[in-house]
């Protein structure tokens, strides 16, 4: 299974059911995933835990008047068939409502960022 994927699924899962925390096995990417989630303000914390071949990722969701800040998630690009977007065809999400998280040479970034870096690469998710 994908693990970005699996991520998402369960910050909705837990939003659905107002919890706080979201505990899921760590990886590299779903650490800087989660760096560019805090960044642009729908998460609140993201701490590594564990020793050296049990670690976890532990998210700190956001939330606004019991209202979860993250009201949806999209994977875009999958194992299965990967999308990948220069910097001039990066489109805003939901009318620059949302962010699209975007796999680059200098790592992952926003896609405001990448179009400030003018780097194209592969989307990973969109989230609004």
């Amino acid at each position: 299974m994908d693990p970005v994927a699996d991520m998402l699924t369960k910050i909705r899962n837990a939003q659905a059911v107002g919890k706080e925390t979201v505990v899921i096995p760590y990886s590299k990417l779903k650490a800087e995933v989660a760096k560019a989630l805090i960044r642009f303000g729908y998460l609140k914390e993201a701490r590594r835990r564990g020793r050296k071949n049990k670690k976890i990722l532990e998210l700190e969701l956001l939330y606004k008047n019991n209202t979860p800040k993250i009201s949806g998630l999209k994977k875009i690009s999958k194992p299965s068939c990967r999308v990948y977007q220069s910097a001039k065809n990066l489109k805003s999400v939901r009318g620059g409502r949302g962010m699209a998280v975007i796999s680059t040479t200098k790592g992952i970034l926003s896609d405001r960022e990448a179009k400030k870096e003018n780097l194209g690469g592969e989307i990973i998710c969109e989230i609004w």
